[in-house]
């Protein structure tokens, strides 16, 4: 569901502001401190631009919110520029560790898939803090030292949360405290394992898991491991996380195996470090044995960036090794690396994940939704599965389905969830089962006009025909309809805002090959429209102003067109 937004919106924020003066006065009063944080929202400008002002204003009121119900009752949200947040909390013990805790919690809630319709938004924050009385007592003060630590934090490439530094307090979450910290880490039992479901493209049903692993710091706080891992990956603790993953993945999974559950499997992250260790397939085998497990309960998951390392060869051996056990392995995040098609070729994979920077653009007709469909026919011809990271919408579930993907993993299906959690989802074998029906693709027309009065027209002359009717009145919106319904015949108008009516359809021909595309329009371009035609992206170009039964007729030979293809399709 998108994010309500809130009315009045987000209130604006300034120095003299009644609400955080009375804040402030209520920190000296009682001597329960207060956090200011700034709230950056980071490359917004894109929004706006790609996307529309409006569709900008929803976001940030949308946020506001967000930020507002996580602080209700101990703080308040105020906009503050132009996209930028103010947040003032009431907190009782709130030294670094706590402000910065909190920051981690606000950046998360921001990092949620964030709806406006028709687009989904992976928006990304970074924060400075200050602390009253500790920083001052100064209403502008405290802001300019928030706004100060908010430009560092937008300097620093792994450290998205920045606090006001003086004389006694550090950067507490810097790379060396984080090397501090991290070394005792897994004998504290500080580490989490999370798992979130992967689902059959077919009917929903969960198929397996992936384990992530979080870092619950009692200094610094919940961590992601983009924010640990390279760290561990440095100071030598990777392969210690790494074995203490695979092993309470075994547990878990023979757990799981042992309530009745025995047709799904878990996905485990390793690193090339792991694969590299003599003995890696010795152990891991000699493991699963001794719980009793068989070799396709446990997928490895490899980055991409393993094809590309001087290391391949060992790797390769050790891969061809575990799949001669039968212990499958997925390329993590493909297409982001810079492994050659060469490499995947020669490469040894059962599944392809591709990385969900590619399947957050889906369905826009973007060169990323191209990429994705060439991913999916790569993958199969290569007698791999694939799975599509990130799904995040029902249009981009739809897109996906059509392009023949076999596997489902994102927000939109469940989050990273703990081990309670997640096998109520396998008890439960479906999620979102209602995505999945059969919907209704006998005869649907969609009609593509920018000018409403037009659309409109054309809707009341084929809703006597008896056709299902779609109506876009932009390319944005044509694209989300296609993703998420079985359309037979397209008519689209040719002279559009966004693009004209024949590179429209030259996407849709790319996208959705087995469509009946028409074009209508109100003046005539020879050369565009006798190259549109034989490049097959239009069935047929028509003129405004139209009769009514002649286009009735043209449409009807359409649909007669598309059945005819249907028969002459092999089974």
């Amino acid at each position: 569901m998108p994010d309500a937004v809130p009315t009045p919106p987000t209130p604006r924020l300034g120095a003299a502001h009644p609400v955080l003066v009375g804040m402030i006065r209520d920190a000296l009063d009682s001597g329960v401190p207060l956090v200011l944080l700034h709230v950056d929202i980071e490359h917004f400008a894109s929004v706006n631009q790609n996307m529309g002002v409006d569709v900008g204003d929803a976001a940030l009121d949308a946020v506001g919110q967000r930020l507002q119900d996580r602080v209700a009752g101990r703080g308040q949200a105020w906009r503050h520029g132009s996209d930028e947040f103010i947040v003032a909390v009431s907190q009782a013990g709130a030294d670094a560790q706590a402000a910065q805790t909190l920051a981690l919690e606000l950046i998360a809630e921001i990092e949620r898939p964030l709806e406006v319709l028709p687009y989904t938004l992976f928006l990304e924050a970074r924060i400075g803090i200050s602390l009253c009385p500790h920083h001052g007592d100064d209403p502008s003060m405290l802001l300019q030292l928030a706004e100060t630590a908010v430009r560092r934090a937008s300097e620093t490439v792994d450290e998205p949360v920045q606090l006001h530094a003086t004389g006694v307090h550090e950067r507490t979450q810097s790379e060396s405290t984080i090397a501090r910290q991290i070394v005792d880490a897994l004998p504290n039992g500080e580490f989490r394992l999370r798992y979130q479901p992967k689902i059959s493209a077919r009917d929903g049903r969960v198929i397996g898991m992936e384990a992530l692993v979080r870092w619950q710091s009692p200094v610094l706080g919940p961590l992601l491991p983009e924010r640990f891992l390279p760290t561990a990956e440095r100071i030598g603790l990777i392969l210690k996380i790494g074995d203490w993953m695979l092993e309470r993945v075994i547990v878990q999974v023979r757990a799981w195996r042992e309530q009745g559950f025995d047709d799904f499997f878990v996905g485990v992250n390793v690193t090339t470090q792991q694969l590299l260790q003599p003995d890696f397939v010795d152990r891991l085998l000699a493991r699963m044995q001794h719980a009793g497990l068989p070799m396709s309960s446990i997928v490895l998951e490899l980055n991409e960036r393993v094809l590309t390392q001087n290391s391949t060869d060992v790797v390769y051996r050790t891969v061809s090794a575990l799949r001669h056990e039968g212990i499958a392995v997925t390329l993590d995040n493909f297409g982001t690396g810079d492994a050659s098609l060469g490499a995947l070729v020669r490469y040894p994979a059962d599944i392809l994940k591709i990385d969900r920077s590619f399947i957050s653009a889906a369905p826009a007709g973007s060169r990323e939704t191209a990429i994705v469909r060439a991913l999916i026919a790569m993958g199969h011809q290569l007698g791999m599965k694939v799975i599509a990271n990130g799904v995040e919408s029902e249009a981009q579930l739809g897109f996906l389905r059509r392009a023949d993907c076999d596997y489902f993993q994102g927000y939109l299906f469940g989050e990273p969830m703990s081990a309670d959690a997640a096998g109520q989802a396998l008890r439960r074998r479906y999620l979102r089962p209602e995505l999945f029906t059969a919907t209704q693709s006998d005869r649907t027309l969609l009609l593509v006009d920018d000018e409403q009065n037009v659309l409109r027209s054309l809707v009341r002359l084929f809703r006597r025909d008896g056709y299902r009717i779609l109506a876009a009145g932009n390319v944005r919106d044509a694209f989300g309809l296609l993703a998420t319904n079985q359309v037979q015949v397209i008519l689209s108008d040719q002279r559009m805002q966004e693009m004209d009516g024949t590179e429209f359809l030259g996407r849709v021909k790319m996208l959705y090959p087995d469509t009946i595309r028409l074009v209508l329009s109100g003046y005539t371009d020879l050369a565009t429209v006798t190259d549109a035609i034989n490049r097959g992206a239009i069935y047929r170009f028509l003129t405004k102003p139209w009769d009514d039964n002649k286009l009735r007729e043209h449409i009807r030979q359409a649909f007669r067109t598309y059945e005819a293809q249907r028969v002459r399709e092999p089974e």
